[in-house]
């Protein structure tokens, strides 16, 4: 099943065609194109500055402009910033001159300077650059650029890489891309498309955060065939809608959670929070019966169970009949948050798979390969890297998902979403998920939208962790990435639904 919210990662030769064939020469459609990239980069840059703090009101930037559309793009980017705050300077380095500029890329440098001509000057050597400055936007190579870099960028390169830079934009791919001297980006604004390069885990430390600005290039044209594919917001679609009239708390779903233990009593809660910010209608947690009451108090309404306690405070198998009697009311199961590894508590979840009917979520220390692969119910299983090795003993996120029937939520900087035909890439998120407890969340939100619809798991996986990161890119912009909570995230989720997100 293809998810239809997503479009197409594209290579660079094949982001060449498509742009070639989408345009057919017509210098109108590219100079519209150019503008409405400059707008979105410019306004996504603002927005994403706020994970460092406010945007300064007299910030200084420096605009690195090439020969072509990027240059260009990154002009128009610098006229909507300085636009926006009337007290910002720009400076613009033109990196092989003036004369050099295509038509449209020259058409925005007039553009620019004729809406702010006493807060732009054109700098040409390092030593004229300022001491520092707030921002800098890359747009000197595009998409058709081939390693290696010019003899003559590569010490320039080198030396802008040192300068102090408090956040670094590049424009569709960081310039050089390929190239030991590239210019490093923080964030890269990809535009139209997302080029297969800026996929690649290598060159993180080069492309930094990933942006996708969706400029309407996928919506009448002919999709590309490709495996690689980027989530789109309208994923989120469903969930943005009103809901039916008549409708009781039945109509959205029954979702049931195991997990839990002494050891790490946090983990299944947190599950059950996300689960019940995700619309669910009824959500039963069965946990370690000496955890009851603190949960209780903490979300009174989800159904707490209590389950007998093996010696060290994990679920012991004498409780299974707990979960045997009450199955057929779930929609869907999540497994694992919290549950810890002893052997007892592996083998009830062990056979608790084999007998499952309904949609299974499977989390944390429930992610063992005896207990993945056992039973015939369908499931989304939420490994990061770590878990994800141990589970597919080597093979591919293709090829596991694949042979084991599951959908793989592959969590990371890039979180990936795989079916077995396809992989969907979720970019939202970053550093501030970067903490014990993001993981329980987003199994508790994925099981939470599984419940509502049982039969859509590749949809809910994908829907889950695009609305789990953008939650927490609103939460970065409005708290920064340090002194925030994991439970804040919950807290944005809201938001992230009614239009308010990147």
């Amino acid at each position: 099943m293809e998810i239809s919210s997503s479009h197409p990662i594209l290579t660079l030769d094949g982001a060449k065609r498509f742009e070639d064939d989408f345009f057919r020469g017509d210098e109108a459609g590219e100079w519209s194109a150019m503008k409405s990239a400059g707008r979105a980069v410019g306004v996504a840059v603002l927005d994403d500055y706020g994970e460092l703090s406010r945007f300064p009101q007299d910030a200084r930037l420096l605009v690195l402009v090439g020969k072509g559309h990027n240059g260009g793009d990154a002009l128009l980017a610098a006229q909507t910033i300085l636009a926006r705050h009337p007290e910002a300077h720009a400076d613009l380095w033109l990196l092989f001159g003036e004369r050099t500029l295509r038509p449209l890329a020259a058409r925005a440098y007039r553009e620019l300077f004729q809406s702010a001509p006493k807060r732009v000057r054109l700098v040409s050597r390092p030593d004229a650059l300022a001491k520092t400055y707030d921002l800098s936007l890359d747009g000197v190579f595009g998409f058709q650029f081939r390693a290696p870099l010019p003899v003559k960028l590569s010490p320039i390169f080198a030396h802008l890489n040192r300068h102090p830079i408090r956040f670094r934009a590049a424009v569709d791919l960081p310039s050089g891309l390929g190239d030991d001297h590239a210019l490093r980006a923080d964030f890269t604004y990809a535009t139209g498309s997302v080029k297969a390069p800026l996929m690649d885990d290598a060159q993180r430390t080069v492309v930094g955060r990933l942006r996708y600005l969706d400029l309407g290039f996928f919506n009448e044209a002919k999709l590309p065939d490709v495996k690689d594919r980027v989530l789109t917001s309208e994923i989120l679609s469903s969930q943005q809608a009103l809901r039916p009239a008549a409708s009781d708390k039945r109509s959205f779903g029954h979702v049931f959670i195991l997990g839990g233990s002494r050891s790490y009593p946090g983990a299944v809660l947190m599950s059950a929070l996300a689960a019940a910010r995700s619309g669910a209608g009824l959500i039963t947690a069965f946990v370690p019966e000496s955890l009851v009451p603190a949960y209780a108090a903490r979300a009174p309404e989800v159904m707490w169970v209590g389950w007998p306690e093996t010696p060290a405070g994990g679920l012991a198998l004498e409780g299974s009949h707990l979960l045997r009697e009450r199955i057929d009311r779930a929609n869907a199961l999540l497994l694992g948050p919290g549950v810890a590894r002893e052997p007892e508590t592996m083998a009830l979840l062990a056979d608790i798979v084999k007998i499952a009917t309904v949609p299974l979520v499977i989390d944390a220390d429930a992610l063992q390969p005896e207990i993945v692969r056992a039973g015939a119910a369908t499931r989304i299983l939420t490994p990061h890297a770590g878990e994800f090795a141990r589970i597919a003993g080597g093979a591919t996120l293709l090829d596991f998902s694949r042979e084991a029937k599951t959908i793989t939520v592959l969590k990371g900087p890039l979180t990936r979403i795989c079916d077995g035909a396809d992989v969907y890439h979720s970019l939202h998120g970053g550093p501030v998920l970067a903490r014990g407890g993001s993981g329980d969340i987003l199994a508790g939100l994925i099981a939470g939208l599984l419940a509502q619809k049982p039969a859509e798991l590749l949809a809910s996986a994908c829907r889950g962790a695009f609305w789990h990161g953008l939650a927490a890119d609103l939460l970065a912009r409005t708290n920064g990435q340090v002194a925030v909570q994991t439970t804040q995230v919950l807290d944005f989720l809201a938001a992230a639904l009614r239009n308010k997100g990147p």
